[in-house]
């Protein structure tokens, strides 16, 4: 039995960071203070800069791996030389086979009603990765997805135009799923060996991995 135990105390931190179990949420509210820090205020544009002076990663982001599922990989978000970077070990055992990093939910919303588009400046291992942009608040609510792919070791921008954004849940298509712009909750950055309604992720290797986000824009 104690070999379990590891997975369990992560699948617990993750419930309890992302306040996905309502009642303990509050406990910790009233408690601890809990809540997260106000989102982020764009500026010209940049809704995350890591190179930004004073800024705590490990407040506002937080792993959202397969152990929630019942497999092993794990990862980790942190900063180094001004830019944030999601490592980590991703394992198809146990019927696993992603990691991801996570905002917490902003609170009040994040309004990019006027935008049309998100840019990411960052550096990849030469994998596909996704990016989802939340507009519901609940923990596994339909997110709205865009695959991109990098080159290993170089810096690119990955533009996303919010209207070739998939709704999913749980990697299957929802296709008359629309985002809400004015409403953005949370955004998430995942590897994983899946696409999307079963089609495998053409690139992804299982071991470890590497992506590097200098910022990320609405334009």
């Amino acid at each position: 039995m104690a070999q379990f135990r590891p997975d369990f105390d992560r699948l617990w931190k993750t419930l309890t960071f992302f306040e996905a179990v309502p009642v303990v949420s509050w406990i910790q509210q009233m408690f601890y203070g809990s809540a997260p820090p106000p989102p982020p205020q764009p500026q010209a544009g940049v809704i995350f800069d890591f190179a930004q002076p004073g800024f705590q990663i490990d407040q506002l982001w937080g792993a959202v791996d397969d152990v929630v599922m019942g497999g092993v990989s794990s990862s980790g978000i942190q900063l180094e030389n001004g830019n944030a970077v999601f490592t980590g070990l991703v394992s198809t055992e146990n019927n696993g086979g992603f990691a991801s990093v996570r905002t917490r939910n902003f609170d009040p919303p994040l309004n990019l009603a006027t935008q049309k588009c998100i840019t990411l400046r960052l550096k990849g291992d030469g994998q596909r990765y996704k990016f989802f942009v939340r507009d519901d608040s609940s923990w596994d609510g339909v997110a709205f997805a865009y695959s991109f792919d990098t080159v290993k070791n170089q810096w690119i921008d990955v533009r996303i135009p919010f209207d070739k954004l998939v709704g999913v849940r749980r990697a299957k298509t929802v296709r008359e799923a629309k985002l809400n712009p004015s409403k953005i909750r949370a955004f998430q950055f995942m590897l994983s060996k899946f696409e999307y309604d079963g089609v495998l992720n053409p690139s992804f290797t299982p071991g470890e991995f590497r992506l590097e986000v200098s910022k990320i824009s609405a334009f």
